[in-house]
């Protein structure tokens, strides 16, 4: 979850929220990656979920880190809540998942670097409080009323309002974690095709880093059960948006679709305001029921844009949003896809006319296919497995002509590209077998 914005000031004319999304627009040489990635921490005396406060918590895994290797805090009110150091950002989940939004980088070498530093630093303030973290797309073992609530006021009117729009909002917020890259593009029309390719191709993505089989302990049914929760949170603010793949799709439609969207809050001197349910459209017009008579900030806008969440998101650059979280190889094989995809025009190309002619039904049902059954999965006669080959290929072409050996990044996929097991697969393979059923083992198999 994203960290109050800094858009900018009033806004003046209907046409700055476009021009918002427009200001991102970047030459090739430079586009960025940028990775970010969640984590469950845990006790590792007890195996449960780490507080905010205490000997062994999240609050003194950010002061260790704070005092140690020089981030700079993020605090609401009295409360620390994040970091922030030479670009990047530390900040906490609903449920106290431990994301790191990693700095711009020009080269994925750069982004794994990245990674390797954040996880040797966490694990030396972790390790001797008796803390650790596990990569895994949905927590394994702990049940909804065990996760602790950070102190965060965005977090509390989020929860308020999950259940009176979807069925699984409160398991998205405390019990699921990701890895998504954030890619830059050039131009209205850049980001219309990387967009379309990026819904398209998010089952890819989802199939691929599959590792959420189990909740409550035991298995779910599903592969990915993060990616089946977004199925069902809000529909208003969740999906494939079918409305980018029709004439006319650009900035001005994008606004329009977030206006749309009801609002969480307005942020202001350090306060989340409920404005649950409102309308942006009136804030616009000085007729906010939460702020009567003010009108917005780009900052405010900003904030908005954060509070949707469709497979793929524009802000002021590109969100891949459909991944577990996995392992350290897997956090930068999945920024690894997308830049070989996005970030050479060839590749793209290829891509988008692999996915061209798909209808809605095509792209919706592999998306809930991916979920159930991953690399297993097919949809309106496409299959995951078949698909899945193709576009690592088109990846690893993309990656080839950069020239800058990035391509070795997609190695870590090719054992689940020839045997069409992913990570979930080989995890309900131990569950079943050699661990006999007991899920406790999970702690060991997949920490960091």
């Amino acid at each position: 979850m994203s960290i109050p914005q800094q858009g900018g000031g009033p806004i003046e004319r209907f046409e700055q929220l476009a021009e918002y999304i427009a200001s991102g627009e970047k030459p090739a040489a430079d586009w960025r990656i940028g990775t970010e990635h969640e984590k469950f921490g845990f006790d590792t005396k007890t195996l449960r979920p780490l507080p905010y406060a205490g000997e062994t918590s999240i609050e003194a895994l950010l002061q260790g880190l704070r005092t140690r290797f020089g981030w700079e805090p993020l605090f609401e009110q009295e409360h620390l809540i994040g970091l922030t150091r030479n670009g990047a950002n530390v900040s906490l989940e609903p449920g106290g998942q431990f994301e790191l939004s990693g700095a711009p980088m020009a080269t994925l070498h750069e982004t794994r670097a990245e990674l390797d530093t954040h996880l040797a630093e966490v694990a030396e303030i972790a390790g001797p409080m008796g803390a650790a973290f596990m990569g895994l797309g949905a927590a394994p073992v702990w049940r909804e009323a065990e996760m602790p609530m950070m102190p965060k006021g965005r977090y509390r009117l989020m929860t308020a309002y999950m259940d009176r729009v979807g069925t699984m909002g409160k398991t998205m917020m405390y019990r699921t974690s990701t890895v998504q890259v954030n890619l830059d593009f050039g131009s209205e029309a850049d980001m219309v095709k990387k967009m379309r390719v990026a819904l398209a191709l998010q089952p890819v993505a989802t199939a691929l880093f599959a590792n959420s089989p189990f909740l409550d302990g035991k298995p779910n049914g599903f592969r990915s059960w993060r990616s089946n929760v977004w199925s069902h949170l809000d529909d208003a603010r969740t999906g494939m948006l079918p409305f980018l793949f029709e004439d006319g799709a650009g900035y001005e439609r994008y606004v329009d679709y977030v206006l749309d969207v009801p609002m969480y809050f307005v942020y202001r001197d350090g306060h989340y305001i409920d404005a649950l349910g409102q309308s942006f459209r009136d804030f616009l017009k000085g007729e906010l029921p939460a702020l009567p008579g003010e009108k917005p900030t780009l900052s405010d806008w900003a904030d908005h844009m954060t509070t949707v969440f469709p497979e793929a998101r524009v802000k002021k650059y590109i969100e891949m949003r459909g991944a577990d979280c996995g392992d350290r190889d897997h956090l930068v094989a999945l920024p690894a896809l997308w830049t070989g995809l996005m970030y050479d025009t060839g590749a793209l190309d290829v891509a988008w006319d692999l996915v061209k002619g798909w209808t809605d039904a095509t792209r919706e049902g592999l998306r809930r296919a991916a979920a159930k059954s991953a690399l297993q999965g097919e949809a309106e006669g496409v299959r995951l497995l078949d698909l899945s080959r193709q576009v690592v290929a088109i990846a690893r072409e993309g990656l080839a002509r950069r020239g800058l050996g990035e391509e070795s990044c997609l190695d870590v996929l090719e054992p689940a590209l020839a045997t069409g097991a992913v990570a979930a697969d080989r995890l309900l393979a131990l569950y079943n077998g050699e661990w006999g059923g007991d899920l406790s083992r999970i702690y060991t198999a997949c920490r960091f």
